[in-house]
């Protein structure tokens, strides 16, 4: 919709409605906006009867006079001269004050409202800005198998499948096959889905959620948080650039964003954090324990950006991240925190091409080596530093929409507890 003055003509859906046998006045949506239409009875005649059943998500066409209204919603609105009733709806089932479990039943309808579409404007915003990101940086876009036979992260959180009658798994992480093209492009990355089997029903996890991954060659720790600050840096940006409106509609604070696209995120220990909790928040955590979120909440009520966090406990993390040779019962690994309690944003190291350590991190693991037969061979011909991180790309639209669960980050999202519609 373009507002103004004059003759206009317009399309879209009723989103509220009201009136009286003489007027009707109606609130249309469409992508871009609402407005108000004033249809008067004296004008349609015949139509009216027609006009008057009317019910919320009717889409119509729309003609006539549009003029400033100070009492309007938006400020304007349109008196008709022409209705053309293209569908016709029935009775909206979403009425105000629907609780989260009704909603989500009716998720293939709470897309229409004005709050499902502004975080779906924004959604689409982060996820382009992630890929002109990583094409700016020369990064070659790849993609892996969803479908594998083993795990990268935790065997008890991945989805078991039957593959022709054999035991296969949907993809955790795209890193160990990321690794393997690292070798040939040296700088990639990948925006797809991934699948944990987590039995959470916390506010900040998806069984199915979209993963934005990167791998670089040459790479150190201190050189992969840089790439993560410059990346989150830049899709912040970009959403304050073209969605200050959206933002404000959904009611978050969008000046809160701002010193995250202009300071520079602190980096902070393992050991550090652990001192900061127990100085200034009274928490003792025992070492060699990963945060919970509520330490990790606790920890962040002191900063206005996101945080670094590195170098956690070696026999805590993955095996995959490689021991610092300085600080041998560390990795060489990092967690970037989100502020105003959002939690782990990304998890990134360095890459352990030690096979015999791997090896000895499986197996620790409870894992089968022959499942990563191929990751061993990819680090016996010229192995390299390198490394990557991976952003849980709808727990960042979840902080820089502000929202109260990730549910509401993804279209139709999938938990525990949710697989339809």
């Amino acid at each position: 919709m373009q507002k103004g003055r004059g003759k206009v003509a317009v399309r879209g859906w009723i989103h509220r409605e009201r009136g009286s046998n003489k007027m009707r006045f109606i609130i249309l949506r469409d992508v871009s906006d609402i407005i108000q239409i004033v249809i008067k009875k004296e004008k349609f005649g015949s139509q009216w009867d027609e006009i008057d059943k009317l019910q919320v998500e009717a889409s119509l066409e729309i003609e006539g006079d549009i003029k400033p209204d100070k009492r309007a919603i938006t400020g304007y609105e349109i008196d008709a001269d022409k209705v053309v009733i293209v569908g016709t709806s029935d009775e909206f089932p979403i009425q105000k004050d629907l609780s989260e479990e009704l909603l989500g039943d009716r998720r293939h309808l709470w897309l229409r409202s004005r709050k499902m579409v502004s975080i779906m404007k924004i959604r689409s915003t982060v996820i382009g800005a992630l890929h002109e990101y990583f094409r700016s940086k020369k990064f070659y876009e790849f993609q892996s198998p969803i479908i594998i036979p083993g795990g990268a992260e935790e065997g008890p959180t991945m989805f078991e499948i039957d593959y022709f009658k054999k035991k296969m798994y949907l993809c955790q992480t795209w890193q160990l096959y990321a690794e393997a093209a690292m070798y040939g492009l040296e700088k990639i990355y990948c925006v797809a889905p991934s699948f944990r089997a987590e039995k959470s029903k916390t506010s900040r996890h998806l069984t199915e959620y979209w993963h934005t991954e990167m791998e670089v060659a040459w790479a150190d720790l201190d050189k992969l948080m840089d790439y993560a600050e410059e990346m989150t840096r830049f899709v912040v940006k970009k959403v304050l650039e073209e969605h200050k409106k959206e933002l404000e509609f959904l009611g978050r604070d969008w000046k809160k964003l701002i010193p995250s696209t202009k300071k520079k995120f602190p980096r902070i220990t393992y050991d550090e954090a652990l001192k900061i909790l127990k100085q200034k928040k009274k928490m003792s955590v025992v070492w060699g324990k990963d945060l919970r979120t509520i330490e990790e909440e606790k920890l962040m009520e002191s900063y206005d950006t996101p945080v670094f966090v590195h170098h956690y406990p070696k026999e805590v993390m993955a095996f995959y991240k490689p021991r610092d040779k300085d600080s041998p019962k560390t990795a060489r690994c990092f967690d970037m925190l989100g502020p105003e309690a959002h939690g782990e944003l990304i998890g990134g190291s360095e890459r352990d091409t030690d096979i015999k350590e791997l090896k000895k991190s499986l197996k620790a693991k409870g894992e089968k080596l022959e499942d990563y037969s191929y990751y061993f061979d990819i680090h016996s011909y010229g192995p390299i530093p390198h490394g990557g991180y991976g952003l849980g790309t709808e727990r960042l639209i979840k902080w820089i929409c502000g929202l109260d669960t990730i549910k509401d980050a993804i279209g139709f999202p999938r938990t525990m507890s949710r697989c339809r519609p």
